[in-house]
């Protein structure tokens, strides 16, 4: 039987969500065959090694849990440890980050895998730095011939003038983003020259770059990716707002917004969707699992927006439920995308 490391929580903003989904992904593997060996880490950056219930990741309450033992990996090649403070090494056979946003998804917790040798669940270090990068993402998926939203990058320290320039050439609304971070954060839709420059304050106050990208006149969709060498993929979803855009409190409390799956456009619509969500999984190196989002605009037009290489895994969340629509049951999909890692 195969043991695999679980990772939870983290340093990100999305810590909460990290919770739920890994949750839900350790109650879905205990009929599976493979023994999990939870970790959560903290806010602050700690590890903590957690046998305890499931249901006290979901709420947080592991975290005083007294039986957490602080704790690292073993940095040697291949030995696949995890090293207690008490001086017990927990052996593991691969690791599931199920982290979301910066320092989770964004390649840094991959590289210290790969490091060490230890086979990964999910997209690589590589794959996961360009997905979360949403400039150099979009360079290379327009090379494999899908198409994104014009936009143009700055760096910190860009003057007002420059930003207006760009913003008049692009034209309002537009959307100003960080180049890197996860679940919209710091994202801010613009339909005047007087908010730019509090919006691109924002966008830089979550990173060193940030760019200026057209609003899309249409709406967003989305597609799961399921493998490595051969790509199956879910149902399209659809996303329909009520008005101004898709913000993290919008994606998890749906407050003004709704997700249809499978999305209400004609099935040839949907199959190019999927054609072009296989087209940007390979071309981002991606592998295991992740979900591609796009626009549809009013004229037909497919736009790429994004790559998320761990999204949501609540049995609510979106890439489950595409799965879902496609026939698969949430616990099989757990099963079959640790399979994908451990045979990788």
């Amino acid at each position: 039987m195969k043991t695999i490391l679980v990772l939870f929580g983290g340093r990100s903003t999305e810590h909460p969500v990290s919770l739920q989904s890994a949750h839900a992904v350790l109650q879905a593997m205990a009929p599976s065959g493979f023994t999990p060996l939870p970790v959560g880490i903290t806010r602050e950056g700690q590890w903590l090694w957690y046998p305890g219930p499931s249901a006290a990741v979901a709420d947080g309450s592991w975290e005083a849990d007294s039986r957490c033992i602080p704790c690292t990996l073993s940095l040697r090649w291949g030995e696949r440890q995890l090293l207690l403070e008490t001086g017990e090494r927990l052996p593991f056979d691969a690791a599931f980050p199920v982290l979301h946003g910066k320092n989770g998804e964004d390649g840094t917790v991959q590289g210290l895998l790969e490091l060490i040798g230890a086979p990964l669940i999910g997209c690589g270090a590589l794959s996961s730095a360009l997905c979360m990068d949403k400039d150099r993402s979009h360079k290379l998926a327009a090379l494999a011939g899908v198409p994104c939203p014009r936009s143009i990058l700055f760096r910190r320290g860009a003057g007002e003038t420059e930003l207006a320039a760009a913003a008049a050439d692009l034209g309002y609304p537009l959307f100003v983003k960080p180049v890197r971070a996860g679940s919209s954060f710091g994202v801010s839709r613009v339909t005047e020259q007087a908010q730019l420059p509090a919006a691109a304050a924002e966008a830089f106050r979550h990173d060193g770059e940030i760019l200026l990208e057209e609003a899309a006149d249409g709406f967003e969709v989305g597609c799961a990716v399921l493998g490595s060498r051969d790509l199956l993929v879910g149902a399209v979803d659809e996303i329909q707002l009520s008005g101004g855009f898709f913000d993290y409190e919008e994606k998890y409390t749906l407050k003004t917004s709704a997700i249809h799956c499978p999305a209400r456009i004609p099935p040839e619509t949907a199959a190019r969707v999927q054609a072009a969500a296989r087209t940007v999984y390979r071309a981002l190196g991606c592998r295991c699992f992740a979900r591609v989002d796009f626009f549809l605009t009013r004229r037909g037009e497919l736009l790429f927006n994004e790559v998320n290489t761990i999204p949501g895994f609540t049995a609510h969340s979106r890439y489950p439920a595409m799965m879902a629509a496609a026939g698969w049951d949430f616990a099989a999909l757990v099963e079959r995308i640790i399979q994908l890692g451990v045979e990788a």
